[in-house]
């Protein structure tokens, strides 16, 4: 059974749901120098007989939005789990909803995950209970955002870069470089758009660090107050050309189609939908700086009352057939490597990098800024709360 989905078309209303993603404030800043001392589940046993999840609309889908896309019904026939989901509209609305102590796992975006280890509210995961991780893409295993000191918190589900995206009928130099939307955006005054989000902050970081070296930005998430401040002030110039601040995905569409933006930040599906119906040509490059991204991790509850349910979700969900069923839906790389013999659309990984290392490394995937710097270098680096304060100062 779905609780709480929404009944709107497949892509559209995933993906405008990820739009959220980012959108919430972290009240405490600072990570713990350790998480809790919890365990991971230490054998697989019987199946409980149910599973309570929180999840991104178009993550769990049973066919009630869709008959024709449905992999919870095969999952309760194979392993008698009935299963429930509540959609997370937020990463806060999900931090919340797993503090309440009532659910058995979360697909959880990186500005989320580091909250929920240090919280203790999901536990490290037992990678050899779960026979597909041995298949997922090596360069989404044992990173800042799913593990702590090489212990993995989850199993990665879905990943995506935040691309540059513009109009080629008006932008018509082939920009390659994000200064197209920072220094150079005046070009387009008004008609610049941009991610309504404060993990924004990020790409004009990641600009920054590339575009003035001598502010030492080594990692976007992983700002001092002075690194915070000179991203904040290339935000404030900005802002002087954004046309419209974008959060949901459809309404950047409208935005491109209607010609109220011609340039900045997007999905790939975004560009897909555009350029399907046909109204204004588009294109979308990864920057010479490399972009952000995001990549979505499937995680157990640290009081999961069906820990066995949600282990057998875990290998099910990352399961070639099922995990390329998702990503094409949903409109995102899928982490599962073998999952790319299974698309309906030959050409859908190729799209979307799904196996490109390569790509993939050009990536600095959202991650939840810590007081306690996030990359290692230190402890004076600002928190998330500080991130939220800043972004409304900028877009108020």
């Amino acid at each position: 059974m779905i609780t709480g989905a929404p009944r709107v078309a497949a892509a559209l209303s995933a993906c405008a749901v990820l739009a959220c993603a980012c959108a919430g404030a972290d009240d405490k800043g600072a990570a713990r120098p350790e998480p809790p001392p919890l365990q991971p589940l230490s054998a697989l046993g019987d199946g409980e007989g149910e599973l309570n999840l929180v999840a991104w609309a178009g993550y769990v889908e049973d066919g009630t939005n869709d008959p024709l896309v449905d992999w919870v019904t095969p999952f309760e026939e194979q392993t008698g789990c009935q299963t429930k989901v509540t959609i997370g509209n937020t990463s806060d609305e999900m931090v919340e909803l797993m503090a309440s102590g009532r659910f058995d796992g979360v697909s959880a975006s990186g500005d989320a995950s580091l909250r929920l280890i240090y919280s203790g509210d999901v536990a490290p995961v037992n990678t050899a209970l779960v026979p597909n991780y041995a298949t997922i893409s090596s360069f989404l295993k044992s990173q800042p955002w799913n593990s702590v000191d090489g212990q993995m918190y989850g199993i990665p589900h879905g990943w995506g870069a935040n691309l540059l995206m513009y109009n080629i009928d008006v932008v018509r130099d082939a920009p390659n470089s994000w200064a197209a939307v920072f220094d150079q955006g005046d070009r387009y005054r008004a008609r610049v758009t941009a991610y309504d989000s404060p993990i924004y902050i990020a790409d004009a970081a990641l600009y920054l660090s590339k575009s003035r070296p001598e502010l030492g930005i080594s990692d976007p998430y992983s700002l001092t107050e002075a690194q915070l401040n000179a991203a904040v002030e290339l935000l404030r110039e900005q802002r002087l050309n954004i046309g419209a601040y974008w959060s949901d995905y459809a309404a950047e569409v409208r935005d491109f189609e209607s010609g109220r933006s011609v340039i900045g930040t997007a999905w790939q599906v975004i560009a897909n939908m555009i350029g399907a119906n046909n109204r204004v040509p588009v294109n979308t490059v990864l920057p010479k700086e490399g972009a952000t991204g995001w990549s979505d991790t499937w995680m157990v509850a640290a009081d999961s009352a069906h820990p066995n349910c949600m282990y057998r979700w875990l290998d099910w969900i990352t399961s070639p057939q099922v995990n390329a069923q998702v990503a094409e839906y949903f409109g995102e790389a899928p982490a599962q490597e073998q999952a790319c013999a299974f698309t309906t659309d030959p050409n859908f990984c190729d799209i979307y990098h799904a196996t490109d290392a390569d790509f993939a490394a050009r990536l600095h995937y959202w991650t939840t800024p810590q007081a306690q710097c996030v990359d290692g270098s230190g402890d004076d680096c600002t928190g998330y709360d500080e991130w939220v304060q800043r972004w409304h100062d900028i877009t108020r």
